[in-house]
């Protein structure tokens, strides 16, 4: 399994899933996006790892994934409860082209794609009205991509507008009940796991010593793996992996470093590995990625 996925944001800059039945599909995988990745639940319950926290998800939970931000969705008691979702990944710099005559929204937009401080979970304030919005627009959209892509980007942004201009409350009563919590108790104590991932985030540029995770959550080593796997999903070789390629692929879209530059900046010092590994995981060689469109190239699409 890829890590990236969706490269077709290149071609296309939006692509939208309804109501997408994934009880019996559904894969436990770290991944990244080229995009911006919303995810709206309508059944289900499980965990979200997004980087460094563990949140819980549950019906009317809507998630936004920063691009090429690493994460992992856990699902629980399935296949006996089901998994619905509807998940939409687009170019964020298109969408923000788009809401220029609607400047609260595109702020609002800004927060989600940009701001390291805000909420990138939330509570739906009335999901039967988002659900009712998505069966309003999904046939709209359906019977757009027959009549070219300017149509097709034209109702997906439609949709995209009304969907975040909904969604909006939500967001802003989580802030608010957020900021009131903070008031009056403390941050809850971070989990073992929560305290692995941050060692990791601050370490996964150097050569990876399992003791020296192991020291600094003050478990032995055995403990150590055992707890991460029980708890995140995977082993740490393997999120350590997506760490260093989701950031490798971040390097080549927005700086003007060198390829084997990027390959020691994320730990990977031997370059033929890095290469090895990186097309293992994204499907491009780091070359053929590093060339592909930028943000600012699909944004222009719409202002053209």
């Amino acid at each position: 399994m890829k890590l990236m996925n969706y490269m077709n944001l290149n071609v296309h800059p939006v692509q939208l899933s309804f109501f997408k039945n994934r009880t019996h599909e559904f894969e436990e995988i770290f991944h990244a996006h080229q995009g911006m990745e919303l995810l709206i639940v309508h059944e289900g319950r499980g965990i979200a790892i997004i980087e460094q926290q563990i949140v819980e998800m549950t019906p009317g939970a809507i998630f936004c994934f920063r691009p090429f931000q690493l994460h992992r969705l856990r699902m629980y008691n399935l296949p006996q409860e089901s998994y619905v979702r509807s998940l939409f990944v687009l170019e964020p710099a298109v969408l923000e082209a788009a809401l220029a005559a609607f400047p609260s929204l595109q702020e609002f937009l800004r927060k989600l794609w940009k701001d390291p401080l805000s909420p990138q979970s939330f509570q739906c304030s009335d999901l039967t009205a988002l659900e009712q919005l998505f069966r309003l627009y999904a046939p709209r959209i359906e019977a757009a991509i027959d009549q070219g892509t300017e149509r097709l980007l034209e109702e997906q942004l439609l949709f995209l507008t009304a969907f975040i201009h909904q969604v909006r409350t939500g967001f802003e009563t989580t802030i608010t009940s957020q900021t009131d919590l903070t008031q009056v108790h403390p941050r809850k104590s971070s989990t073992t796991a929560e305290r692995m991932l941050s060692w990791i985030e601050e370490n996964y540029s150097k050569p990876f010593k399992l003791e020296d995770l192991a020291q600094a959550v003050h478990l032995t080593p055995n403990h150590v793996s055992a707890t991460f796997r029980q708890s995140i999903g995977s082993t740490i070789t393997e999120y350590l992996t997506a760490r260093r390629i989701r950031q490798a692929c971040w390097l080549l879209k927005t700086t003007d470093m060198s390829v084997q530059d990027i390959g020691e900046a994320v730990g990977l010092g031997n370059f033929s590995y890095f290469c090895q590994l990186f097309k293992k995981h994204v499907g491009y060689t780091p070359y053929t990625f590093k060339g592909m469109h930028r943000y600012e190239d699909i944004a222009s699409l719409i202002q053209e």
